[in-house]
């Protein structure tokens, strides 16, 4: 318990948060959700539960005089048996939108995962403490990104100044959902990922639904799309389905059709870019379900294989070239009557050229330089001239977007 009298503690409310969509009350603090309650309620699934808890996208933003800050936080690490160690979670700290900072928390719960047998063990540990010094005596917005990649139960938060609740930026809010590449998979901090590069660089407020592994137009994420408060949506579809070999041709192409006309309950004339898969060679042609490779594993290594059969497309099996051909012809068709549909191949952010200068290390996850090339490659074809997203962010207005009356610009509160 700190006991220094310049340190103010300051609740840590929904309000002082963006990029969730629910705050949930803890044992030693309050967790962060990308997905609602209701939405939880409705899976079981392991996988899903722990990565929509992970906070990619998620910060803490307030105003504030302070010269340091601390947080208290409990993190859920990840541990694979046989393979090496993975790094620490890292916070990142922004000065008036400018890393100033990086972070990370030691301790914290490990869950356990042994790939050659399914199990998993959950070994409990301490809070740790998140400390940034030296900060400018100014008035300032801070903002606190989350680790992307480590579930955070947010504990206690304190400054040697009083602080506030960061005023809305006033910049178009952009819902992004799609698998673990928009998670973040390996990328080096929460403001590298992907969808915070463009973000970022398109001048437009981040809430990513980027859940890895779980990407698999389950009705109750598009129900979570509807009905979040947003300017600018994109979907990337398509990797996951065939990661888990989850359905055939038949059912694909009516629940791409669905999850679409939920999201247009909520957002009817809201910008919308259906984003197909980027290139993954193993899974062009060959269905899934995706693997780890055990025999890597038992050398220390992560890496993936596809363990489906090519002649099984026949037989309705999708492959994520099949992926692509339908989502652009679901697009086609539907744009005819919806204009502010688009659609955006996923090789035109990650190719061949690319496969070739930036491999994906482990067959299936792109690398922290190739998380900035896509970044910086949808920045550029969906906010530019010609673009789904062409006239929106920065300080350009009126790009057609809608909220339900009512809904004000907060970001996942």
């Amino acid at each position: 318990m700190k006991t220094d009298s310049r340190w103010i503690t300051t609740p840590i409310t929904a309000d002082l948060l963006r990029g969730a969509l629910d705050l949930e009350r803890t044992e030693h603090g309050v967790l962060p959700h990308r997905l609602p309650a209701r939405a939880r309620a409705q899976c079981g699934d392991p996988q899903l539960a722990m990565v929509e808890s992970q906070p990619s996208g998620v910060r803490l933003a307030f105003r504030t005089r302070a010269t340091a800050v601390e947080l208290d936080t409990l993190p859920t690490k990840r541990l694979y048996v046989g393979a090496p160690a993975r790094s620490e979670g890292v916070y990142d700290l922004l000065v008036d939108g400018t890393l100033a900072g990086q972070g990370s928390v030691s301790g914290g719960t490990v869950q356990v995962v042994d790939m050659s047998t399914g199990s998993m063990e959950l070994r409990p540990g301490p809070v740790g403490t998140l400390r940034f010094t030296g900060l400018p005596g100014r008035e300032k917005t801070v903002e606190i990104w989350l680790p992307h990649n480590e579930t955070t139960e947010l504990v206690a938060l304190r400054t040697d100044a009083p602080l506030a609740v960061a005023p809305d930026p006033g910049r178009e809010v952009w819902l992004h959902h799609g698998s673990s590449i928009s998670h973040g998979s390996d990328a080096a901090s929460p403001t590298a990922i992907w969808p915070a590069l463009a973000a970022a660089l398109a001048g437009v407020e981040l809430v990513n639904l980027g859940l890895g592994g779980s990407a698999l137009l389950d009705p109750f994420t598009a129900r979570a799309v509807r009905d979040t408060p947003a300017d600018l949506i994109s979907l990337k579809l398509g990797i996951n389905v065939v990661n888990a070999d989850l359905m055939r041709l038949r059912a694909f192409g009516p629940a791409v059709h669905g999850f679409l006309d939920t999201v247009r309950e909520g957002h009817p004339t809201t910008p919308l870019l259906v984003v197909s898969p980027i290139l993954c060679p193993m899974h062009e042609d060959t269905p899934g379900p995706t693997a780890m490779d055990l025999s890597a594993l038992g050398a220390g290594r992560i890496t993936f294989v596809a363990t489906g059969d090519p002649a099984e497309r026949a037989s309705g099996k999708l492959t994520l070239n099949v992926v692509r051909d339908e989502l652009s012809r679901i697009v086609a068709q539907r744009a005819a009557e919806d204009p502010h549909l688009h659609y955006l191949d996923g090789r035109a952010l990650y190719g061949e050229a690319d496969a070739a200068e930036l491999p994906l290390p482990d067959g299936l996850h792109p690398d922290a330089a190739t998380h900035r090339r896509i970044g910086e490659r949808f920045a550029g074809l969906a906010f530019a001239d010609g673009g789904a997203f062409a006239g929106c962010g920065g300080a350009f207005a009126g790009c057609g977007g809608e909220r339900r009356a009512g809904e004000g610009r907060a970001v996942g509160r």
